[in-house]
């Protein structure tokens, strides 16, 4: 992997200004789609983003029955093949973190793709909580 994305609590400040990013980045049809990442509260004023962890061992991708997930070498993100996703949600029940989602607005499974190697969640976020970097 050339690429990691890293997530650091102790900088999130639960601005949510992640979600948006991510959403309007996978809108369609003019429509955001759903977030792929969002701050989730554990204490007052104290947040964790909660995001895909591109695990190397992935339960989304050992649940998939149809090969629709796999891991893109260059940017290090377990994507989601929409041509070979039957929507079956196993991939859903199968990441511990809740990171597949339903997109119900647009009917489809989704998860973090690292925006192509772009984070739109991580070029947005004004504490630099989240980062997109080499390693």
């Amino acid at each position: 992997m050339k690429y990691q994305f890293e997530v650091i609590p102790s900088k999130c400040i639960g601005c949510r200004t992640c979600e948006l990013a991510c959403a309007f980045a996978h809108a369609k049809n003019q429509k955001p789609g759903k977030s792929r990442i969002y701050p989730l509260a554990y204490a007052p004023d104290k947040y964790v983003p909660v995001a895909c962890l591109q695990c190397d061992d992935a339960a989304c991708v050992k649940s998939c029955m149809f090969n629709a997930l796999r891991r893109n070498e260059e940017t290090g993100a377990v994507e989601l093949d929409k041509e070979r996703c039957v929507k079956c949600g196993a991939c859903v029940a199968a990441c511990p973190f809740g990171c597949a989602l339903v997109d119900d607005v647009h009917d489809e499974i989704v998860k973090c793709d690292l925006c192509g190697g772009s984070p739109a969640c991580a070029a947005f976020c004004p504490t630099k909580a989240l980062v997109y970097k080499k390693v």
